[in-house]
């Protein structure tokens, strides 16, 4: 299996479980941006929009520059290619499995016949 420590894992899918901050996360894929101009693009407010940051900053999916008063967030994807790399190892897993066990009873019926 892809080494990745479960703690990443756990802040990494469950920072993507919310539907909020999984369109920061688009929208900061394209470019960086300020807080206040990510929070326009969402019906709540500045604070609510703060939160998801946070949590996407825990998760270290975004990394947040601090320049005066302004707040720049940029997207991180090491994060995102650890978390796909072990969702890509655990489907060929299963794959294999499955093929094995496709296999087992392709046996199984030409003994039968």
């Amino acid at each position: 299996m892809v080494e990745c420590s479960p703690p990443l894992l756990d802040s990494v899918f469950g920072a993507l479980a919310d539907p909020t901050r999984r369109a920061i996360l688009q929208q900061l894929g394209s470019s960086p941006a300020r807080v206040t101009d990510i929070a326009k693009k969402f019906p709540v407010s500045l604070n609510a929009v703060s939160k998801h940051l946070i949590v996407l900053e825990r998760a270290g999916l975004i990394r947040r520059e601090i320049t005066g008063r302004d707040h720049v967030c940029r997207l991180d994807g090491q994060p995102l290619a650890e978390a796909s790399a072990w969702m890509r190892e655990v489907q060929n897993f299963w794959e294999r499995r499955l093929d094995a066990l496709e296999r087992h009873i392709a046996r199984k019926r030409r003994r039968r016949q």
